[in-house]
């Protein structure tokens, strides 16, 4: 199932699929396919589910013998996912190739908030940032707040920096939500991988606490994401917490009809993030119109405005009652957060790319 960066990806094959050509980092070597290979590739990788098909190693394995006749295309490389490069063979390889980079710079997460990420993911995330910066020609950032964090560190670390732009991501398209919600009653929803900057440890506690003070009466929470990493406490409380069984149903793996159906009668999105560096499901909420209940992060406030309801991460006695607030079918402050919704314009993939191939013409000027 495609995550955020995934889906980010996905959008630019399908934007320049067409007219580029993939590059495979495959076995210790950089493998340049040719065009009707690239197509396969680009096709194979669009249909969610699909498992590396056998005519896809083909495709590999022709690259694969083409590149000791020396085909190494050179050109403009967009890589807009951060894998591979942390390893100090991506930079030369780069400039061995005279390729004009750009590098797509989704957050500075592991260097911010090491806390919430895997053991040695900041000094990973810190040599991405300097191949980033030293063999690109260019740098395609998804937020002010994150290009505002990166002018920062590179300040301390004495780098200079190469242009960048910043361009908003766009959420995917859902498909239409079914007419008749999934679960009777009230409930909520959180979307986004199960991991610790999520905070999903402490929107349980505020569920169990509802449970033990309203019973029956509390409403329901729907987790939808796939476990990640450093959760254990989060699994132990969904497997084993005798007090959520009934009210936190968890979907580890969601189609985007059902995740459609779950948000569009959900009160709200909860969002109660540590930290961000974009926030997809924010945006999808806001443009299906439903109400959303966030952290307050500067990130948020960039794309969403005033429009949801903003508290403190840890502020356990503040979520309970907003969430409380927003459950009853008369609550007068979910109506008055629909309303703000009305004309919510929301960042969208045209205005992206339009953003991005303005950037790569002014950078061919400037060559």
């Amino acid at each position: 199932m495609p995550t955020g960066i995934d889906r980010v990806i996905l959008a630019y094959i399908e934007k320049y699929g067409a007219h580029t050509r993939a590059l495979v980092r495959f076995a210790g070597r950089w493998v340049v396919l040719d065009a009707e290979d690239s197509q396969r590739v680009f096709t194979a990788l669009r249909k969610p589910g699909l498992k590396l098909p056998a005519r896809i190693w083909l495709c590999l394995a022709r690259g694969y013998a083409q590149s000791w006749a020396g085909n190494t295309a050179s050109g403009t490389l967009l890589h807009v996912g951060h894998d591979g490069l942390d390893h100090p063979s991506y930079g030369r390889e780069v400039r061995r190739r005279k390729l004009r980079a750009f590098f797509g710079l989704h957050d500075l997460i592991p260097i911010t908030h090491p806390e919430y990420c895997r053991p040695g993911e900041a000094e990973k995330h810190r040599k991405r940032l300097e191949t980033m910066v030293t063999a690109g020609r260019g740098l395609i950032i998804s937020s002010a707040a994150t290009k505002s964090a990166l002018e920062d560190f590179a300040a301390r670390q004495g780098w200079p920096l190469p242009p960048g732009a910043v361009a908003p991501l766009a959420p995917g398209s859902l498909p239409p939500p079914g007419e008749e919600p999934l679960l009777q009653g009230p409930y909520f929803v959180t979307l986004g991988t199960i991991e610790p900057r999520k905070n999903h440890l402490f929107l349980l506690h505020v569920w169990r606490r509802m449970v033990e003070e309203l019973g029956d009466a509390a409403p329901k929470l729907v987790v939808i994401g796939q476990r990640g990493w450093e959760c254990e406490q989060v699994i132990d409380m969904l497997d084993r917490c005798d007090a959520l069984k009934g009210f936190v149903i968890e979907k580890p793996r969601c189609s985007d009809v059902e995740l459609a159906t779950y948000l569009r009668h959900a009160r709200a999105l909860l969002f109660p993030s540590f930290t961000e560096g974009f926030g997809l499901p924010l945006i999808e909420a806001l443009m299906m119109g439903v109400p959303a209940i966030a952290s307050d992060l500067p990130v948020f406030r960039e794309f969403a405005g005033e429009i949801p309801e903003y508290l403190d991460p840890v502020d356990g006695l503040g979520w309970k009652r907003m969430i409380l607030e927003y459950a009853p079918a008369a609550s007068a402050r979910y109506q008055a957060q629909c309303a703000r919704i009305q004309g919510y314009a929301a960042p969208v993939w045209k205005n992206h790319f339009t953003v991005v191939d303005a950037f790569l013409k002014e950078m061919d000027k400037a060559a």
